[in-house]
């Protein structure tokens, strides 16, 4: 498969010792230094590649040269089923109550999914759009409700699908006291009382209770 131009331009960033000029690079790599230009100035954005300015005794501007930085590719492989899978293995054979524990750990949580509430609390039909937006952002892939008061949320997607069969029960009640959290931080008249997982293949059920007086539609 034949390498872009960018990734040229950073290869040949990373095998050099030492900081390179447009004009160097536009050589190597056989383009105008235009070209390298509008590459550089991506691979800067992107925190791949650094600005360096040599000291230079005459007057004048000193020129501009670059180089790799020198840290590891955020846009590299990761895997974060890995890390979820190690951390709820030790959660459920070391916490005295794994299913409470996760959701407390859940509800502490949930408040950084949304974005607060400073304001007049929301009526329970505005909670509610709020929270399927939440849960949407997050993976959970709700359903949107087509009647109203509603009453229970479907979910049609599991985000710790890859887990979940090792400790359903962890990751679920890990779930629930993120919604839970999330609801609280919004000054929601509702909370989710219980959700229901895998009601079927594809298909998990949160079901809403009222907190306080409010709108019901």
């Amino acid at each position: 498969m034949r390498r872009g131009r960018r990734d040229r331009i950073l290869d040949a960033l990373r095998n050099s010792t030492e900081s390179r000029s447009i004009s160097s690079l536009a050589g190597e790599i056989g383009v105008h230094p235009n070209t390298v230009r509008f590459h550089l100035d991506a691979l800067v954005k992107a925190e791949l590649v650094e600005e360096v300015t040599d000291r230079v005794t005459t007057r004048g501007r000193p020129p501009t040269r670059y180089r790799a930085t020198r840290r590891m590719d955020p846009a590299g492989p990761t895997n974060y089923s890995l890390l979820a899978a190690v951390m709820t293995d030790y959660f459920a054979a070391h916490a005295r109550d794994p299913v409470r524990a996760s959701t407390e750990l859940g509800r502490s949580w949930g408040p950084t999914l949304t974005k607060g509430n400073s304001g007049p609390a929301p009526s329970r039909s505005q909670a509610v759009d709020e929270f399927v937006d939440v849960l949407a952002e997050v993976g959970f892939g709700p359903e949107p409700p087509t009647t109203r008061p509603v009453h229970d949320i479907r979910l049609r997607h599991c985000p710790f699908i890859e887990v979940v069969d090792r400790h359903q029960s962890v990751v679920c009640a890990l779930h629930l006291g993120l919604m839970q959290g999330a609801l609280t931080a919004m000054q929601a008249p509702l909370a989710v009382e219980r959700l229901d997982p895998f009601v079927e293949p594809d298909l998990c059920v949160a079901h809403l209770r009222s907190t306080a007086q409010g709108d019901e539609k």
